[in-house]
């Protein structure tokens, strides 16, 4: 996939609100493989919404949103099934790690689908991001922190042409932030992937190429 185009999309709760003054809803907002993007947002503008219409969660919006040249409102449950696996990878903001499994286990679970990443990598980004103790202990024994920090290595441990970053340092302190930043770019620039962070505050401190107001 070499890019995502947002072609004329209003959510179908913003219709009728008359101009929306956002540079993705009623307008053209395209993103590109191998460039970075934030999406800055007010609560209520709809960014769970974006993240949603771009994994293929909800239809609820006119308009047309292109996956290349096709028309994601096409596809089927297989196929979205394949593009969540293989092409758009995504950090969510709640997390949705699984509580009774290890940080460990929560990272690789993905990975055992398609044997993207070895172990040696993953221990590598628990070292760095200063939680190496954190490898077999239970998710739900660890602060939410460091549950964030889980999550976003369980994001990268998959092949992905798209990154999408829901929210992604909201209970860190700097350091982590730059290094959570510094590894996610590594491992996007790996697979000159696209990168979507999405923020209504705090957002990671990085070079974007385009930052898009929501």
């Amino acid at each position: 996939m070499q890019k995502i185009t947002f072609d004329n999309v209003t959510p179908k709760v913003f219709q009728g609100q008359g101009n929306l003054n956002s540079e993705i809803w009623q307008t053209e907002a395209v993103f590109e493989k191998g460039r970075l993007y934030l999406v800055e947002a007010e609560s209520g503008k709809g960014k769970s919404t974006f993240c949603s219409y771009i994994l293929g969660y909800r239809n609820d919006y006119s308009g047309n949103i292109l996956f290349d040249n096709e028309n994601t409102l096409h596809y089927k449950a297989n196929k979205w099934a394949e593009i969540r696996s293989r092409h758009v990878s995504h950090l969510f903001q709640e997390l949705r790690l699984f509580p009774e499994l290890t940080a460990m286990e929560n990272v690789m679970i993905k990975n055992q689908l398609t044997s993207h990443l070895d172990e040696k990598t993953v221990l590598s980004w628990f070292e760095r991001l200063g939680i190496p103790e954190k490898v077999n202990q239970k998710i739900g024994k660890m602060s939410f922190g460091q549950q964030q920090r889980v999550a976003m290595m369980r994001a990268l441990a998959q092949p992905f042409d798209i990154l999408l970053a829901d929210e992604p340092i909201s209970h860190l302190d700097d350091r982590n932030s730059k290094i959570m930043a510094e590894i996610m770019m590594e491992e996007a620039n790996k697979q000159n992937a696209c990168v979507i962070v999405t923020s209504i505050g705090k957002h990671m401190d990085m070079a974007y190429d385009k930052v898009f107001k929501l």
